[in-house]
């Protein structure tokens, strides 16, 4: 007789918010991720946060499964930018050129130097 009592198999985790890695290059690790058990498949690009990079999409944290160690359970740490906010229009006056910095004193230095538009001080004949 055998002392060794038969593995159990423990009944696999529920299937979440996971990901397969699926390869890696300079771009960072490419990964196909599924949200929810029944929701759409995406294809993404997960790369390290690098302090004083700007961050351009949601940020997650990947941890290996036991059951299935090519599978990771994914945290979502920070919310990415929404749909509905990339959508909206930008504010009137936002991007339609430089910005206008001009202060009263640095309008006023200005006039002093070179005079008020339309004022015949600065005209020449």
């Amino acid at each position: 007789m055998s002392s060794e009592r038969p593995r159990r198999r423990r009944a696999p985790q529920p299937l979440r918010d996971i990901a397969v890695v699926c390869g890696r290059d300079e771009d960072g690790v490419h990964i196909l991720r599924r949200r929810s058990e029944d929701g759409p498949i995406e294809a993404g690009v997960a790369q390290p946060l690098v302090e004083g990079r700007p961050i351009t999409g949601e940020v997650i944290s990947l941890r290996r499964r036991d059951d299935m160690p090519f599978l990771f359970d994914v945290k979502t740490e920070l919310e990415g930018p929404s749909a509905q906010q990339s959508s909206e229009p930008p504010a009137p006056g936002a991007g339609d050129g430089p910005a206008q910095v001009a202060t009263d004193s640095y309008r006023r230095g200005w006039d002093a130097i070179w005079g008020r538009r339309g004022s015949p001080r600065g005209s020449v004949n």
